[in-house]
């Protein structure tokens, strides 16, 4: 199944590095998160990839022309050659394609409807977050559902408060978020090929083609509390840089979990 990744957008609250890098460029390791996501996915056998590029698409392209493979296996370096023990991306089919500068996620989505000819299913994100989830069962689930489009549904993570108060600002309740039933979506996307029905153009997809989705009732939340991370800030790429340093990275379905902690 192919997989659609929105990677064009400014990443304005990860500014510290969007002003050199995009956001999905962000490293995480040895590797950007745009990487991570990818090797997600192609654990699963999901191994095309659409990027749906914009700012800085000239360093997207670059780092995948210029791929070094052994920062991330093992090699064996003899007299000036490099015999690779295993390699991450050489069955990966990548379409570049530039889907604006400005351009809102329903209009890239839109862009690539082309790379989908053919595709009575697909998969997408937003390619600024991770996740152990099994992708298989998301899958399953899809199918039985058999809605138009899904969302995998997660809790908040971070600690803010949420208050409640009258028209006079009279506070009645004030709550951490985490300890109300409160559901947001994780970025983790299926469609029909029907979504481009619901898509006009300049839509973005949260304002207008997913409250179309909802009118219809063909938009399924799979709700999940396994693990889920996103980098959408310079804190929460500390949180990650810190994770990956302790080696519990439960993100990395790929890896032999007997070398990793598991985080609680």
């Amino acid at each position: 199944m192919k997989v659609v990744l929105f990677c064009g957008g400014l990443g304005t609250r990860m500014r510290d590095y969007s002003e050199s890098i995009p956001k999905p460029m962000v490293p995480i390791g040895y590797r950007p998160i745009l990487w991570h996501v990818m090797r997600y996915y192609a654990h699963f056998g999901h191994k095309e990839f659409i990027l749906c590029l914009g700012y800085k698409a000239d360093v997207i392209k670059n780092y995948f022309l210029n791929y070094n493979e052994w920062l991330s296996n093992d090699f064996t370096y003899n007299g000036g050659d490099v015999v690779l023990k295993n390699s991450d991306i050489h069955d990966w089919k990548i379409h570049f394609v530039d889907t604006g500068l400005s351009a809102n996620v329903g209009m890239r989505l839109k862009a690539v409807e082309r790379y989908l000819d053919g595709e009575e299913t697909f998969l997408a994100n937003y390619s600024d977050g991770l996740t152990d989830l099994d992708l298989n069962t998301y899958i399953d689930n899809f199918h039985k559902q058999d809605k138009v489009a899904s969302c995998l549904c997660v809790r908040p993570s971070q600690t803010f408060h949420l208050i409640d108060a009258d028209e006079t600002g009279l506070v009645n309740d004030i709550k951490d978020v985490t300890k109300r039933n409160i559901w947001i979506n994780g970025g983790y996307l299926m469609f029909k090929r029907e979504i481009f029905d619901y898509i006009n153009y300049g839509e973005d997809m949260v304002n207008e083609p997913f409250q179309r989705l909802i009118q219809a009732q063909q938009f399924h939340a799979y709700k999940y509390q396994g693990f889920f991370g996103v980098m959408d800030t310079f804190r929460e790429k500390q949180q990650m840089d810190e994770m990956y340093a302790r080696r519990e990275t439960p993100w990395e379905v790929w890896r032999d979990r007997s070398l990793q902690k598991v985080s609680k």
